[in-house]
């Protein structure tokens, strides 16, 4: 499989698994060393092909998706879940895109989001409430299965609702995870 975008990873462990993968082109941050000749390459590269963000499910994976949203916006992004990136044996302590299998990795890319500048949903903080995924016992755990579900990365309670209006997820779509997440809990 050839990926048409340009894949913006961590560092050179990513590019090599995601090599494994797929034929891919990527551009590495070097981790959170990230500086203005780097944006400016993921910039062009935005511009010639596309941009897919592909950072580990982490705070520095985090922080690097938004830097790269600050200075080059309408990037498109893929997630791994913490489960999918956590190495085994003596990796385990270590999250990556490169402890990922190759059939992990085809899925996340496959449900590729690009964020919006136009954060209009029809989501509520109310709904929030009323789905116990802020405020409440048991609403980090929620909003991790939500986040994994819909594949939008770890979330807190004040990001969440941001986080579904950037990538444009409607009503429908979140009642559906929800009212999934909730069945398999009564189970």
């Amino acid at each position: 499989m050839k990926v048409k975008e340009i894949i913006v990873v961590e560092g050179k462990d990513d590019t090599a698994k995601l090599k494994q993968a797929m034929d891919v082109d990527t551009i590495e941050t070097n981790g959170s060393a990230i500086n203005k000749d780097i944006l400016a390459q993921i910039a062009h590269a935005k511009d010639k092909r596309g941009v897919i963000v592909f950072t580990d499910p982490d705070y520095p994976g985090q922080r690097i998706r938004q830097i790269i949203d600050q200075h080059v916006p309408g990037c498109k992004h893929a997630f791994l879940t913490r489960e999918e990136a956590a190495g085994d044996g003596k990796q385990r302590k270590s999250l990556g895109i490169e402890h990922a299998s190759k059939e992990v990795l085809l899925h996340a890319l496959s449900q590729v989001y690009e964020l919006s500048d136009n954060r209009v949903t029809d989501i509520t903080r109310a709904d929030l409430l009323r789905y116990g995924l802020i405020g409440g016992k048991g609403a980090k755990e929620k909003r991790q299965r939500l986040g994994q579900q819909l594949r939008i990365g770890h979330i807190n309670g004040k990001q969440l609702l941001r986080r579904l209006e950037m990538f444009q997820i409607n009503k429908a779509e979140f009642e559906a995870v929800m009212d999934q997440i909730i069945q398999e809990e009564r189970s």
